[in-house]
């Protein structure tokens, strides 16, 4: 088993987040990659949080993963707040092209996970484009139902047997944590939970401008872009965020 230096972590409302870096997370892939060790890592936001807030079940998912990254800058704030002083965001869709890249360095295939048909060839395409030396093991996008004992384990047999030693999973929060705790020990390899990052690489879907994203307004251009699926999870979840997290903060001074 690999070894690896020990990360700066809290638990933001109950959910571990740990101080990793776009370095340090993507050497810990590569590593996991290189003795074929089945792990999975997270990226959390606000939305990844207060699910695991609501739920038990998810919160064990998420606490039990290898990493969690802070994936929106909340989550850096939040780090930052309790102490973690050197956090930095690690952000799905960015992670994924540093992985890629070391991949592709090194030639360690890869596989996808996850979204449509459509996506995942315009997915493939953009990263060949990329990342010429690229090797693009395994795709599949499962159909959008459960799949049979029999359809899950052969996915699984299909993964292992076609060489890719990383797998990027593109289920969404909170589909995707719970598929890839259920497959640790399963899937020969580290596998990436990374959400939008398939849409957003393949082209389908915008991302917000970098100066939004620093300024931890992201989910407002996904909302500006998405009124319809979005509206109900930011309006639910955001305020509950800050106003529990202002909590959780005034306990640990009081402590």
């Amino acid at each position: 088993m690999v070894t690896l230096p020990t990360l700066s972590s809290r638990n933001i409302l109950g959910m571990r987040t740990d101080g990793t870096s776009y370095a340090d997370a993507t050497a810990r892939v590569l590593a996991w990659a290189a003795a074929r060790e089945s792990r999975y890592i997270c990226v959390s936001t606000v939305h990844m949080t207060m699910e695991t807030y609501d739920c038990t079940e998810y919160r064990s998912v998420v606490n039990g993963a290898d990493l969690v990254t802070p994936d929106g800058m909340p989550m850096v704030w939040a780090l930052r707040l309790f102490g973690v002083r050197e956090a930095s965001r690690v952000y799905g869709p960015t992670l994924t092209l540093h992985v890629l890249e070391r991949a592709a360095a090194t030639g360690v295939p890869v596989g996808f996970y996850g979204a449509t048909a459509e996506v995942i060839a315009r997915l493939s395409e953009a990263c060949r484009r990329r990342f010429p030396a690229l090797d693009i093991a395994y795709t599949c996008a499962p159909p959008f139902r459960p799949l049979t004992a029999e359809e899950d384990a052969a996915v699984i047999q299909e993964i292992n047997a076609s060489r890719a030693r990383i797998l990027f999973v593109g289920l969404g929060c909170p589909k995707q944590e719970r598929w890839m705790a259920l497959h640790r020990g399963g899937v020969k390899g580290p596998m990436l939970g990374v959400g939008a990052a398939f849409d957003f690489l393949a082209g389908v879907k915008p991302q917000a401008p970098r100066w939004m994203q620093d300024a931890g307004l992201e989910w407002l251009f996904r909302l500006s872009k998405e009124p319809r699926r979005l509206w109900r999870r930011y309006a639910y979840h955001n305020p509950r965020f800050v106003a529990l997290l202002a909590g959780q903060y005034v306990r640990s001074l009081r402590a």
